[in-house]
């Protein structure tokens, strides 16, 4: 067996040239991504300072209400389900989705929370939720930008089509 001492004085000096560069390249490397795992954990530790939880559980637990959720989770049948979603008392939560919490209910281990595209503040369990970010379905680690949560527009109702056959837009043929 060679000694490492002997191997590096059979080596060129081209190669061991070629050896200092590559452990150098890894050292950068690892020194690089260990600053941008830093620099991103920073981000997310932001995002749950300023209120922003991510899913965690896959069900219909953003209700209209404490007492909905309650309700659903003490009781869970499928019947209850389909009863309370079809009476669109509670929404279906999705892993990774990220939301905003509006107010904390400490004693009833409940939390208010927006999410993007509902006109309503929803409810759910606290342990529902995470501080820390959890992919989407798709591999995604949400935020408020990419999610739509910052945007003004996800309270304001559409704007009404006008009514008034007059102003509607028709093809050449007639039809609107």
């Amino acid at each position: 067996m060679l000694n490492p001492e002997n191997q590096e004085r059979t080596c060129s000096p081209i190669q061991l040239e070629n050896q200092k560069l590559m452990k150098l390249a890894i050292f950068f490397a690892a020194a690089s991504l260990a600053l941008i795992g830093n620099g991103l954990a920073d981000q997310y530790d932001t995002l749950a300072a300023q209120g922003y939880r991510w899913v965690n559980v896959n069900g219909p637990y953003a209700c209209t209400s404490e007492q909905h959720v309650e309700g659903l989770v003490a009781h869970r049948t499928d019947a209850r389900e389909l009863e309370v979603v079809q009476n669109i008392q509670c929404y279906y939560l999705i892993p990774g989705t990220i939301v905003q919490v509006i107010k904390e209910d400490p004693a009833h281990g409940m939390t208010e929370m927006r999410v993007a595209g509902r006109p309503r503040y929803l409810w759910t369990y606290t342990r529902f939720l995470s501080k820390r970010p959890v992919q989407d379905t798709y591999g995604v680690i949400q935020t408020p930008q990419n999610s739509g949560l910052n945007r003004a527009t996800d309270t304001a109702l559409a704007p009404s089509l006008p009514s008034d056959d007059t102003t509607a837009r028709t093809r050449p043929n007639g039809n609107p």
